[in-house]
């Protein structure tokens, strides 16, 4: 089997299934209470597409990839940082047995020249955090253009996600949730879809402006269920 052929792979798939609904999720969910707002906005999406959202906590890709209609995670593949997550054998193997994950630079999308674009013309739907690394006071960072560049290049959707609260119940440094099963809160956004005269940069910071909006309304539900 090739090392793209893994990512398509109904084997791999099948463990991945049991690793992350056997596993993954299970455990996440017992040690932080959380809540998924949005799932609806998912019912017509299809084909190869790009998830990005907000990265502050090693819990994000976790709690995605749990949230996501199985239709939709079944093959989805999550950029990694290749110096960290693909440095070691035994890290590579688990990054690629719960994330189906490629490796990314964290400057941007140069881990594997093409791998990108070319797992989203296998089909193969993407989890990427545009800031590059996660922030370590849980405040938005600045988009990178990758994901936007992919999604122009491969005319392919775009599917925000907004994540509050994950830095409080992992912050930053730490390699295990607090004990008190803290709340965490996914909002899922509408598709977005690149314009015919819109840059990737102008692409690039609505998608920003969209995670943003969606922060600011997972903040107002929270204060309002207070």
């Amino acid at each position: 089997m090739s090392s793209r052929s893994r990512y398509t792979s109904p084997l791999h798939a099948g463990a991945r299934f049991v690793a992350q609904r056997g596993v993954l999720k299970p455990v996440i969910w017992r040690l932080a209470s959380v809540t998924v707002l949005g799932r609806e906005r998912l019912a017509g999406v299809k084909g190869p597409f790009v998830v990005v959202s907000n990265h502050s906590s090693h819990l994000d890709a976790p709690l995605i990839i749990g949230a996501l209609p199985r239709r939709l995670s079944r093959y989805l593949a999550a950029g990694a940082a290749a110096d960290y997550f693909f440095d070691v054998r035994w890290r590579r193997g688990l990054t690629s047995l719960f994330f189906n994950a490629f490796p990314v630079d964290r400057t941007g999308l140069r881990g594997r020249k093409g791998l990108a674009t070319s797992l989203l013309d296998d089909g193969v739907p993407l989890l990427l955090f545009p800031e590059g690394t996660r922030s370590r006071t849980g405040e938005l960072g600045t988009f990178k253009p990758g994901a936007a560049a992919l999604c122009l290049s491969r005319d392919v959707p775009c599917l925000p996600v907004a994540i509050v609260g994950a830095s409080e119940a992992m912050p930053y440094g730490r390699n295990w949730p607090l004990r008190g099963r803290k709340p965490v809160w996914l909002m899922f956004g509408d598709p977005l879809h690149a314009e015919d005269d819109e840059t990737v940069a102008e692409f690039s910071d609505r998608i920003a402006k969209e995670v943003r909006g969606l922060i600011d309304q997972t903040t107002t539900v929270i204060e309002q269920l207070a």
